[in-house]
């Protein structure tokens, strides 16, 4: 039997997630590796509609794996979206440290590395507001795992790596907080 509000719940976290990626990411190229992947359709996108952390591991876990048996000419990365859990940004940095946990108990810290993201991200030294905090800034309470030797190749391919995030908050304060909002980036409700 197939639970139709859930699958219409995925459907919707994934399109989003997606607008964000296309709009935000590769659009004002806050990535420049992220382009080729998303071109070439080496993005997987999985969904936990849970609120309870504990399930958002196991599905890292399980994503974790997949991603590291995977073929890299076939899925790059994977982008794990969970629109009901951890709502408040400080409990889902504290969170990342079980993230950590699974990657090392795995045995894949080295290979493979999870990146974080949150609709209410906030660096520190930073008030909620500072259009700087939209560089890590998505719909939902994402994970992204990366492999370790993409990204290796990609700043070998991108001499200034280091200096992405110095242009990316130049770029967004150009773009300024009306200019986000007309990305079009959004959460909607997801029952």
């Amino acid at each position: 039997m197939v639970d139709h509000d859930a699958t219409e719940a995925t459907r919707i976290a994934i399109e989003d997630t997606q607008t964000w990626l296309l709009q935000a990411v590769v659009g004002l190229n806050l990535c420049p590796f992220a382009k080729a992947v998303v071109v070439k359709d080496m993005v997987r996108y999985r969904v936990c509609l849970s609120t309870d952390p504990a399930d958002w591991l196991v599905l890292l876990r399980d994503e974790l794996q997949h991603l590291s048996e995977a073929d890299p000419q076939v899925l790059d990365t994977t982008l794990l979206i969970a629109p009901h859990a951890l709502p408040d940004f400080l409990d889902f940095n504290d969170f990342l440290a079980a993230c950590d946990e699974v990657l090392v108990d795995l045995e894949l810290d080295g290979v493979l590395q999870v990146a974080d993201f949150h609709p209410r991200y906030q660096f520190g030294g930073t008030s909620e507001d500072d259009i700087d905090n939209f560089t890590n800034r998505t719909p939902y309470p994402t994970l992204h795992l990366l492999r370790e030797a993409s990204i290796d190749k990609a700043v070998q391919a991108y001499p200034d790596a280091s200096l992405i995030f110095e242009r990316n908050i130049e770029v967004l304060n150009t773009l300024g907080h009306a200019g986000w909002a007309k990305l079009g980036i959004q959460a909607r409700v997801i029952a």
